[in-house]
C-alpha cells in the first residue's frame, strides 16, 4: 500500500480475510473502509466486485464519502450469480475534485480572473487529461467572463482522473441461493400425521399421510417443511411418554435415538416412499428439511461394528449422553477423536444418502457439541458438488460458538430469540445480528418441540400473534413448530419449558380443522413477507424510538427496489398500549420533515405520517401494524443500506 494513499478497516472482512463473508443472489452487500491521505487533497475510492467463475464480469462502483466521517467511504454491490465472489477497494488521488473545491472557495471569497489565472490554466490541463476537451477550452478562453469560463467545470458530471492509483487487497464473499436468506419454516412430525382409529387411539403416520398434510402447510404460505429424524428408533433404554425412563409396550420412543442413519423408519415407509413425499412437497412449493442428528442409539450398527466412533469406558461399555443432571441413556454421543478419517467419510456418506434422495436442506442437531473443524470440512465437501444444500445450525449456545459455526459454513442459525421478550432485549438481540449479518443468518423459531417459553404458557392467544409477528418481520428467516397455530401452551410442570405430552416421545395427532386457529394470521404474515422485498433483508433493519417500553417500532428497506416496511408491535398481550413513534426519516428513504401516506397491510387502514406519530394497539383486536410506505427516494436508497454498517459496526 502506498504511503501517500491509505486504506484501513475494510469490511466485510472475516477472520482477517481467511474466511468469506456471506450473501445471496440479489442481496445488497454494503462495503466500507477508511480511506485517507496527508493534507487536504481529495481522494476517491472505487469498489470492484466479480464472480470467481467469470472474472471478466466486473461491477465497478464509485464509493460515497460518509457525511458524518469524511475518511469513511461506502459502496454497494448486488451479486447476481451463485458461487464465490471477490471484491476489492481501489483508492486514488482525485485532482479534479481537489481543483473544484479550491476554485469554489476562491470564487466565494470574491477572487477575480487575475488571481485565478494559474487555477484556470491548471484546470484546463486537468480536464484535457480527463478527456473533457470542451471544458478545457472553455477554461482557457480569455475572452469569456470568469463565471462563463468556470461554470461547466464546476457543475458538469465528469469522468474523474485517477492519479496515484492503489489497488486494494481482494476479499471473498460466498454467494448462495436466495432461500439461504429468505424462507419460512414449518416443523412437523411425520409419525403424528396418521390421525386416530375408531377408538380415538393415535395411528402411526406414514410418508403418504404426511404428503396429505402438506397442503395445509403450503396454504399457510410456508416454503420449507422440516421433519425431525425419520429413521428407525432404538429400543434399548427407549424413553416413554413425557420422557419417562420406563417405556410401555406401545411407546414409540424419541426419533433422536437413531438406530440407522441411512434407513427410514419401517412404519413411515420406504426410501422410495420418502422420495415420493419430497416430490409432492416440491409440487406444493415446499422444500423438505431433514434433521441431521449425529448420535446413535445403543441398537445402531455402529455400536457393534465401530465402537471407536464412541467413547468406551473402563468397564467396556459405551458412554451415553449426559447434560448433568440430565441423562440420555437411549443415545450414544459420537467421539470425533478416535478415528476421525473413517468417521468423517461415514458421516459424509450419511448426508449424501439423503441429498441423493432429494433433500436440499438439513437442520443440524446440536452442532456446537461437535468439532467446528468437522463441520467446515463436511459443508465444504457437500457444497463442492451440491452448493444448493442449506445447513441450519441448532446452535443454542454462547455467541462465540454460534457465530463461529456460522463463519465456518453453516447457512443459517437458531438463536436466542425465543427468550428475548422485552423491548430492550429484542433491540439488543436484533442489532447484534445485524452487526453479524456478513456471517450469520438468524432463523427465528417461535417455538420448538424442546422450547415452550413462559411467555406462551401465560400470555394467552395475543402473545402467539405477537411472537409470530416479531419473528416474521425481524428476520428474513423464521419458523414455527406444529401446534403453534392451535395455541398449544401447557407445560409438563410449572417452571418447565417442556410441553405436556411432548411429541418427542409419543404420537400427537391434531385437529387442525377448527375455527380456534392462528393459521390465517400466519398465512397473512407469510404473504406480506413474499410481497415485500424489504422483509427479505437482514442488514437494513433499523429501530425507531417510542416513548412506551411496551411498544417497539422498526423498519426494513430494500435499496434496490425502494420497498420500505415499518412495523409497530404491542409487546403487552393483555392491555392496550399507546405510544408516539419518532421516525428516522433517512432510514425510511424519506426527506426530513416530509409527510407521507402509509397503509397497514394487516387491516388495510391508511394514515398520514411524519416524523412523530401516535399509535394505539389493543391486543384483543390488533397486536401490530405492518405499514407499507411509498417507495424510498432514489437519492436516499444507498444510505438505507450502508448506514447500518457505520452505526452498528464502526
Amino acid at each position: 500500500m502506498s504511503t501517500r494513499l491509505n486504506l484501513d478497516d475494510v469490511r466485510p472482512v472475516i477472520s482477517c480475510g481467511t474466511l468469506p463473508a456471506k450473501a445471496v443472489v440479489g442481496e445488497v452487500v454494503p462495503v466500507t473502509a477508511l480511506a485517507w491521505r496527508e493534507g487536504h487533497d481529495a481522494l476517491g475510492a472505487t469498489l470492484v466486485a466479480w464472480p470467481v467463475q467469470d472474472p471478466g464480469k466486473r461491477i465497478s462502483v464509485r464509493m460515497t464519502q460518509d457525511p458524518d466521517n469524511v475518511d469513511r467511504v461506502h459502496g454497494l454491490f448486488a451479486p447476481d450469480v451463485e458461487g464465490m465472489w471477490l471484491f476489492r477497494i481501489d483508492v486514488w488521488s482525485d485532482p479534479l475534485t481537489t481543483w473544484r473545491t479550491a476554485v469554489d472557495k476562491k470564487l466565494a471569497a470574491g477572487q477575480g480572473t487575475a488571481e485565478l489565472a494559474n487555477d484556470l490554466a491548471h484546470g484546463a490541463d486537468l480536464f484535457a487529461r480527463a478527456g473533457h476537451s470542451d471544458i478545457a477550452r472553455q477554461l482557457a478562453d480569455a475572452t469569456a467572463s470568469l463565471s462563463e469560463r468556470t461554470r461547466a467545470a464546476l457543475t458538469s458530471t465528469v469522468t474523474p482522473l485517477r492519479d496515484l492509483l492503489v489497488t486494494g487487497a481482494e476479499y471473498e464473499v460466498y454467494v448462495e441461493r436466495r432461500k439461504a436468506l429468505f424462507s419460512s419454516w414449518y416443523e412437523l412430525f411425520p409419525r403424528s400425521t396418521g390421525g386416530r382409529d375408531a377408538n380415538s387411539e393415535p395411528v402411526h403416520g406414514t410418508f403418504d399421510t404426511t404428503a396429505q398434510a402438506l397442503q395445509r402447510v403450503a396454504d399457510m404460505g410456508f416454503d420449507t417443511v422440516y421433519f425431525p429424524p425419520i429413521h428407525p428408533i432404538g429400543t434399548a433404554h427407549r424413553k416413554g411418554k413425557n420422557n419417562s425412563l420406563t417405556a410401555e409396550k406401545d411407546d414409540v420412543g424419541s426419533p433422536w435415538a437413531i438406530a440407522d442413519h441411512t434407513a427410514t423408519h419401517p412404519e413411515l415407509g420406504t426410501l422410495a416412499d420418502f422420495r415420493r413425499l419430497v416430490h409432492r412437497a416440491a409440487d406444493l412449493g415446499l422444500e423438505v428439511a431433514l434433521d441431521l442428528a449425529l448420535q446413535a442409539s445403543p441398537d445402531h450398527p455402529w455400536a457393534k461394528a465401530h465402537p471407536e466412533y464412541f467413547t468406551v469406558l473402563a468397564d467396556g461399555s459405551i458412554a451415553y449422553a449426559e447434560n448433568p443432571p440430565k441423562k440420555y441413556q437411549d443415545i450414544y454421543p459420537i467421539n470425533f477423536d478416535n478415528a476421525p478419517a473413517a468417521l468423517y467419510d461415514e458421516l459424509y456418506r450419511v448426508v449424501m444418502t439423503w441429498v441423493d434422495a432429494g433433500v436440499t436442506t438439513f437442520r443440524v442437531d446440536n452442532p456446537h457439541t461437535k468439532p467446528t473443524q468437522f463441520w467446515a470440512w463436511l459443508i465444504a465437501k457437500v457444497h463442492a458438488t451440491h452448493p444448493e444444500v442449506i445447513f441450519l445450525a441448532e446452535a443454542f449456545t454462547r455467541p462465540a460458538r454460534l457465530f463461529g459455526l456460522a463463519k465456518h459454513g453453516f447457512t443459517q442459525s437458531y438463536t436466542y430469540f425465543t427468550w428475548k421478550t422485552t423491548k430492550a432485549e429484542l433491540t439488543e438481540f436484533a442489532e447484534e445480528h445485524v452487526a453479524q449479518a456478513d456471517i450469520c443468518r438468524p432463523n427465528l423459531f417461535v417455538n420448538t418441540p424442546d422450547i415452550l417459553h413462559e411467555s406462551l404458557q401465560t400470555g394467552g392467544r395475543a402473545m402467539f400473534a405477537i411472537r409470530a409477528t416479531l419473528a416474521a418481520t425481524l428476520s428474513p428467516l423464521w419458523g414455527v413448530y406444529s401446534g403453534y397455530e392451535l395455541f398449544e401452551h401447557t407445560a409438563v410442570q410449572p417452571g418447565s419449558e417442556e410441553y405436556l405430552d411432548s411429541e418427542k416421545y409419543q404420537l400427537r395427532p391434531r385437529n387442525f380443522d377448527t375455527a380456534e386457529t392462528l393459521a390465517p394470521y400466519l398465512g397473512m404474515l407469510n404473504r406480506i413477507r413474499r410481497e415485500n422485498s424489504a422483509l427479505q433483508q437482514l442488514r437494513t433493519l433499523r429501530f425507531h424510538p417510542t416513548d412506551n417500553d411496551r411498544v417497539i417500532a422498526y423498519s426494513k428497506s430494500d435499496p434496490l427496489s425502494g420497498n420500505v416496511v415499518l412495523v409497530v408491535v404491542n409487546l403487552d398481550p393483555r392491555n392496550p398500549q399507546e405510544a408516539t413513534v419518532a421516525v428516522d426519516t433517512t432510514a425510511l428513504g424519506r426527506p426530513a420533515g416530509e409527510s407521507y401516506p402509509i397503509q397497514d397491510m394487516i387491516t388495510g387502514a391508511c394514515y398520514q405520517w411524519g416524523e412523530r406519530n401516535f399509535v394505539r394497539l389493543e391486543p384483543m383486536r390488533d397486536v401490530a401494524h405492518i405499514f407499507i410506505l411509498p417507495p424510498a427516494d432514489p437519492r436516499l436508497r444507498e444510505q438505507m443500506a450502508w448506514r447500518q454498517v457505520g452505526e452498528y459496526r464502526a
